[in-house]
């Protein structure tokens, strides 16, 4: 028996390289893109979930219900949610109920005119349920001047950020190919774009493959020729590493780090683990957000929550995990203004309610709430 076990375990282990050699020469970068679900074939559950059991052994980690009982009182934002596709999100209430999650990034496809669609699907998401959708928005041409219209229209309008935005990609079978990707982060109509975000205080998350060489080069020039605009690197765990991230924060003040627990918990892909990127999170306490990406890749959507919760748990400290989980997230979306827009709306229904310092965030709940 034990040469037999020792056998299977071999085999299993040479099996486990070869495929993920594999997949990497199939330049799989896309991995985390939300728009390839129609156009690759994912890993089935059966075998994803047999990757989580290697990752996450039952004697060397806590249950998830356990991490549910030990966190799930702790306010948790997923940043980064590709559900209006498809409306999938309709789906998802129990689940999100159940994982105790509190607040969701909404949006669908990227960078592409599907997008247009699935911004509608988002703010419709939100106007039914204001206090736990933010929707975000992709659907725009960046090298057309019509681009800005779209924007400035759609943030006056109440959306609160744009994401995911396919500010460049080389690596990815699917995302290289949509219609409205950027070249680099400087590309078409994007300076003009950051312009407009930093005008209405919001927040862009860009989609950037590779994490490395000119692309970068050209997202620190656009964080330094654009110091009042927020950008959020995302999935900036995925096929990166701590030190890649920690030069980023050291030297540009607005930029937020959107990390995808699952792929760093689950994927055999990743070359890191949590541990490693606890240094960098512990140097940069608010820069950090938890996302799931919508489980792309993995056996579930809520493999990728279980993910943030591993996270959490290994952070450790009380303060940091609050932060991480949702505070540094809900600190951007609170602090946006409400536009005049929603500021006129708000007084159609109470002419005697002062708008002056009121935010996006309360405008949406008084426009919207039930």
């Amino acid at each position: 028996m034990p040469k037999m076990r020792a056998r299977s375990v071999a085999i299993v282990s040479v099996a486990c390289v070869c495929i993920g050699v594999g997949i990497w020469s199939l330049g799989s970068f896309d991995y985390w893109d939300r728009t390839s679900r129609s156009a690759q074939v994912l890993p089935s559950p059966a075998a994803t979930a047999e990757v989580a059991e290697v990752a996450v052994t039952a004697s060397a980690r806590k249950s998830f219900d356990d991490l549910l009982r030990q966190y799930g009182s702790v306010p948790l934002a997923d940043a980064h949610n590709h559900d209006a596709s498809d409306f999938r999100y309709l789906d998802m209430p129990s689940m999100w109920k159940k994982d105790a999650v509190d607040r969701v990034i909404l949006f669908g496809d990227v960078s592409e005119s599907s997008a247009i669609r699935t911004d509608a699907y988002a703010w419709k998401a939100y106007t039914d349920s204001p206090d736990f959708f933010v929707p975000y928005f992709s659907g725009f041409d960046l090298h057309d001047p019509s681009s800005l219209q779209v924007v400035r229209e759609n943030l006056e309008q109440g959306y609160f950020g744009l994401g995911e935005i396919a500010a460049a990609s080389y690596n990815s079978p699917v995302v290289s190919k949509v219609e409205w990707k950027a070249k680099d982060p400087m590309d078409g109509f994007l300076p003009q774009i950051y312009d407009l975000c930093a005008e209405f205080q919001a927040p862009i998350l860009l989609h950037m493959d590779p994490p490395n060489g000119f692309v970068i080069d050209k997202l620190e020039e656009a964080l330094s020729a654009h110091p009042k605009t927020i950008f959020i690197f995302g999935h900036a765990n995925a096929y990166n590493s701590p030190e890649n991230i920690k030069r980023l924060l050291e030297k540009h003040d607005n930029i937020y780090m959107d990390f995808f627990a699952g792929f760093t918990v689950f994927n055999l892909e990743s070359a890191n683990r949590i541990e490693d990127f606890l240094p960098v999170i512990r140097q940069f306490p608010d820069k950090f957000m938890l996302s799931t990406d919508s489980g792309y890749g993995l056996a579930s959507e809520e493999a990728a929550i279980e993910a943030m919760y591993r996270v959490l748990d290994a952070i450790g400290d009380p303060a940091l995990i609050k932060k991480v989980a949702y505070d540094n997230l809900d600190a951007i979306i609170r602090n946006e203004p409400a536009t005049q827009t929603q500021k006129e709306a708000v007084q159609k229904q109470d002419a005697a309610r002062d708008v002056a310092k009121l935010t996006k965030l309360e405008a949406g709940k008084l426009l919207w709430g039930k």
